[in-house]
This record gives C-alpha cells, structure tokens and sequence, in this order.
C-alpha cells in the first residue's frame, strides 16, 4: 500500500497503476503504464504509454464480457477550438459519424494523460475538474474494431467525488455514452490513505523509541 500510494504522490515516479472501475452497465480493470514524459502545456500530467486490462459493457446489446483492453488509440495533437485556451497539447479527437449528441460536434476527445494528483480544469468553458483523468480521458482499442473512450466529467457536485463517463463507438457509430462511472478506489484517496498510514508508522517508531526499556 504504502509503495503503492507513494507512486501515485510523487511525480518523479513514473511506472502503472492498476485500477477498478463500475458504472451503469460498464465495469473493467485497467492498467496504466505512464513514462517520465508530461504534456508540453501540463507538467504534471504523464503521457500514458500502453494499457491493458479488461472491459465489459452489457448496454444496447453489446454484450462485451471481460474483453481485453488495448493498444491506445494514437495522440492526433488536434487544434481545439480558437475560445478553448485551456487544452493540453496532447488533445486529439475521434471522428465518429452518428450517435453522439450534439454538444460532441461529431467527435470522441482523448489526451491520454495521467494526472497523480488530480486534473485542473481543462477546458474554459467546463469548469468542473479533478480526477486521474482530465475532461478529454484515455482511448484504447478493444476488439471488433470498437474503441473505448474514459474521461473524468470532474468534481460535478462539489462534494469532492469525482464522476467518470465511458463511451464505445467506432467511427461510424457511437454504440455506449455513459456517466456516473467511478474508479475505486479513486487514485487520490489511495495517496491520502498511504500517506496517513505512513504517518502513522513514523509516529509509532518514533513512541517506541522514546519509552524505556
């Protein structure tokens, strides 16, 4: 645990993190392994480097059960639109040509970034942020020629818990968008539990220290 939560505290740690996620009708284990390289425009975000995993997504009849995850989807450096001043370098798109809502503009976005302690807001008209992903997420292959888009829709409550969404489509279709998707434990909560259990360690040697013997 404790190796663990200082992988994801420290950012001049770079290796994988291994994680469980759930929502409506969605649910998987992904494994990310990220590099020392970060996004030119966020330093504190590491460019993920391979995934792999399981998926599985049982909405509209797909009927995916335990599928394997991966390749990533390659960075595109797309050009955001001209009011979006907030976009890390690495925002690319994927066009899909029907199924998206129209606040999608015809096109799945992804960076493929990680951020250990969690994402600033990204987008300047989206306010929301936080999370191990930013708004725009990570896109991996899986098989069937379908690609899997997560992203983190950010602290929407203000409560602190952060709400992931999951889209599946190919580039003719959007076949799943959902919300309400959660990591768990989410990446952030697992550094504060290791570096309190840390804490707690070092006072006891210290205590043990100080009694006689």
């Amino acid at each position: 645990m404790l190796l663990f939560a200082a992988s994801l505290s420290s950012p001049a740690n770079a290796g994988s993190i291994v994680l469980n996620f759930v929502g409506p009708g969605v649910g998987g284990t992904v494994n990310l392994i990220f590099g020392s390289s970060t996004d030119s425009k966020y330093p504190e975000a590491f460019e993920v480097t391979s995934v792999s995993g399981i998926f599985s997504d049982s909405n509209n009849g797909l009927n995916l059960i335990n599928v394997p995850i991966g390749p990533l989807v390659g960075i595109t450096y797309d050009i955001p639109e001209a009011s979006n001043l907030l976009a890390p370098h690495d925002f690319s798109r994927f066009a899909v040509a029907s199924g998206l809502g129209p606040e999608n503009n015809g096109f799945l976005t992804y960076d493929n970034l990680y951020y250990p302690n969690g994402s600033p807001p990204t987008a300047s008209d989206y306010p929301p942020h936080g999370g191990f992903l930013d708004i725009y997420g990570l896109m991996f292959n899986i098989p069937g020629g379908m690609v899997v888009d997560i992203w983190s829709n950010g602290d929407v409550t203000g409560t602190g818990a952060i709400n992931y969404g999951v889209a599946v489509a190919t580039h003719d279709t959007a076949l799943d968008y959902v919300g309400g998707v959660a990591f768990i434990p989410e990446p952030n909560t697992v550094a504060l539990l290791g570096s309190g259990m840390l804490g707690l360690l070092m006072w006891r040697r210290r205590v043990a220290h100080q009694r006689p013997r």
